[in-house]
């Protein structure tokens, strides 16, 4: 149920065109799958810390990446 409440707190940014060619454009850049690209560019122009289990986004700016656990699913 914490994760639900912390879920409800979060903010729906709407996906136009301008986040949609910045998101494209981060893609080419760091070799980004279009879903992550779209994530990364959100955070991005929200001006936020990308905290993610995702190795996908090692080593980008503004992204806090923390390993998974080995064994974790």
């Amino acid at each position: 149920m914490k994760a639900v409440a912390h879920m409800q707190q979060g903010e729906v940014v709407d996906f136009d065109a301008k986040l949609a060619t910045y998101a494209a454009r981060l893609s080419l850049q760091a070799r980004l799958p279009l879903a992550d690209s779209i994530v990364y560019a959100t955070a991005r122009v929200r001006e936020a810390i990308l905290w993610t289990q995702d190795k996908d986004f090692e080593g980008l700016d503004k992204v806090k990446y923390v390993a998974k656990k080995k064994g974790a699913k």
